[in-house]
């Protein structure tokens, strides 16, 4: 077994050595799957958070923000699960859009990842993915009316969590639609993060 992994080893090195080797079709194809997967995930976020905005009740706005939380943090993520206390898992997924809280691989870092995602998706390094979530929760209890703290996330599906906690934490209607405006937002700047970075 050891000769083999040092084989793949060498192999790795060795190719990335090569000066800039063209792009296969096989590299061309699986790119386009994982951008399929990455915006399908991103625009389910943004469907749950648009009935999160136009919810007739606290309990259909509770639900949508579950949902649109647990997509992004996933199963490995802080505050994932039944959030609402309804008895189900809304927005129920094994890999958020960002990593989990041991590192478990978030589906925005699949490769490849532009520019637009490295700085408005993950908002720069995940090594300490621990740190960067007690960052997220740190601005979410620093969070006031007249202290808008979600704008020190350089994540902004980092700041739909923010916006997607405060909504689950309050029973007025009124401002669960105001956050799920904050919230979509920051949909719109990731999906177009995967779509139309230049």
């Amino acid at each position: 077994m050891k000769p083999l992994i040092l084989a793949l080893v060498a192999a790795l090195i060795l190719a990335g050595c090569s000066p800039d080797p063209e792009p296969t079709e096989e590299y061309h194809d699986q790119a386009e799957s994982n951008l399929i997967v990455q915006t399908t995930q991103t625009k389910v976020i943004g469907v749950h958070t648009e009935v999160w905005q136009q919810a007739a009740t606290i309990e259909e706005a509770h639900a949508a923000a579950e949902s649109a939380l647990n997509l992004v943090v996933g199963a490995d993520g802080p505050h994932y699960g039944d959030a609402d206390g309804d008895g189900s898992i809304g927005g129920e997924t094994v890999a958020g859009l960002l990593p989990g809280l041991d590192g478990e691989p978030g589906v925005a870092q699949i490769e490849p990842i532009n520019e637009c995602v490295e700085r408005d998706v993950l908002g720069g390094s995940w090594d300490d993915p621990a740190a960067r979530w007690a960052e997220a929760d740190a601005a979410l209890a620093a969070w006031s009316p007249s202290d808008n703290t979600m704008p020190t996330l350089a994540s902004h599906p980092q700041r739909i969590y923010g916006w997607a906690s405060l909504t689950l934490a309050t029973d007025d209607l009124d401002e669960a639609h105001e956050y799920a405006g904050h919230a979509l937002i920051h949909v719109n700047v990731t999906l177009d993060a995967f779509e139309n970075c230049s």
